[in-house]
């Protein structure tokens, strides 16, 4: 058989999808990947056939998020639903064409992130099956809110709702631009409701997000779809770095840009109060000019390598990351800034690996020295090596693999 795949977002929604990708192709299948040309480092080291889409997502975090997660309340969900429309309504049509052309005589495509509603649309006009892969759940239930609220805004009794009113709020930002290139692009008629009879793999935790039971049938949980680094050699002096001392600190935000990083730096620092830390600046590009001699500063280095030798991991709460610790079997620090990793923070905090979320915007040091405190207990340790054990066991992309392999084989 043979797949495109098709993701837009940060380097947390891209990885996964590269993994489903190799997982693809040995399991005899022909798979490539489009997602934005800065997220496709991990697919090259995959080996897995990747074309960048339109776009630059680390210019328009830069200027849609900045101090995005200081807005509390119950219009934060809209900002953020606005934000993403911006970026995706600017790519759209690009998005459309290139998605059609590489998706020519291919027997499905897998669709994620801002380039869903493209990706399926491309899908109608080439005639194959469109299915979903999502890394939040989104599909509505009644037994949590649409993670694009903070938790504990919704009352219980409108969590299906919630996720109804941010599904139809997205879809009503994406729909003009997305008519505009449907009918440009491809001469289909204009979509006037959302899709949801499609196929949608999410490739999450059960022991995170266990499946609701009032989910239809064409929505599943996999498990994390995760593949090691193969070809990465630790540098010589981190290896050396780690093994001078007690394991270390890991503090790293991954994809988030436009936030104060000097801020949140300063008092996390102030917070490990000597302790050995290793700190990755990621896309904020933030590096002092001098960090105190107990920090080691680092490049992209490979979460499945570097967390199990750390005790604690401080990150911003995305899906990728959260899993990665998770699986690692070490408690975390969560300093969430926006969208869905409020709910990520908080599904940490529900498994017992997590103390309450770290204020991104104004940040204490007496905040994160309490955080570091509640992860060093021997309870909560314990509670991260058994669930990273027991995530671990999880085989998400296996699972996939068979799922979109059952779904192709009964279209046709």
């Amino acid at each position: 058989m043979k797949f495109l795949v098709v993701a837009y977002g940060t380097e947390g929604d891209t990885r996964p999808l590269a993994a489903l990708c190799r997982a693809l192709i040995d399991a005899g299948h022909e798979s490539k990947l489009l997602a934005d040309r800065n997220t496709l480092g991990f697919a090259e080291q995959l080996h897995v056939p990747a074309t960048p889409l339109s776009g630059d997502i680390v210019q328009s975090l830069q200027a849609e998020f900045a101090n995005l997660g200081a807005h509390a309340g119950a219009n934060a969900f809209r900002r953020t639903a606005l934000a993403l429309s911006r970026i995706a309504n600017a790519n759209t049509a690009a998005w459309l064409k290139e998605i059609v052309e590489h998706g020519t005589r291919c027997d499905a495509l897998i669709v994620s992130g801002l380039a869903a509603f493209a990706g399926l649309s491309a899908a109608e006009y080439l005639g194959v099956k469109a299915m979903g892969a999502g890394l939040m759940p989104i599909t509505p239930t009644r037994h949590f809110a649409s993670p694009f609220f903070r938790p504990g805004l919704v009352p219980a009794f409108l969590n299906s709702l919630s996720h109804h009113a941010v599904n139809q709020l997205l879809w009503r930002n994406f729909r003009q631009s997305l008519n505009t290139a449907r009918r440009n692009i491809c001469g289909l008629p204009p979509r006037k409701r959302l899709w949801t009879d499609h196929t949608m793999l999410y490739g999450v935790s059960p022991s995170l997000v266990g499946r609701p039971n009032d989910w239809p049938r064409n929505a599943q949980v996999c498990g994390h779809w995760h593949w090691p680094s193969s070809d990465w050699t630790p540098p010589r002096q981190l290896v050396d770095f780690i093994e001078q001392g007690d394991a270390p600190i890991y503090v790293g935000f991954g994809s988030m840009a436009g936030f104060d990083a000097r801020k949140l730096l300063d008092a996390i620092i102030s917070g490990v109060d000597g302790r050995r830390a290793i700190y990755n600046p990621g896309w904020s590009r933030f590096t002092p000019s001098t960090l105190p001699s107990n920090f080691y500063p680092v490049g992209d280095t490979p979460h499945e390598w570097l967390f199990p030798r750390c005790q604690i991991v401080i990150h911003h709460a995305g899906a990728g990351t959260s899993h990665a610790a998770c699986m690692a079997g070490v408690p975390s620090i969560a300093v969430p800034f926006a969208g869905d990793q409020f709910f990520w923070a908080d599904r940490l905090r529900r498994a017992g690996v997590t103390a309450t979320p770290i204020n991104a915007i104004d940040p204490t040091a007496h905040a994160v020295s309490q955080a570091i405190a509640f992860a060093q207990s021997p309870d909560v340790r314990a509670k991260a090596r058994e669930l990273g054990a027991k995530m671990s066991s999880e085989n998400g992309l296996d699972r996939a693999v068979k799922l979109i392999e059952d779904e192709v084989t009964m279209q046709s």
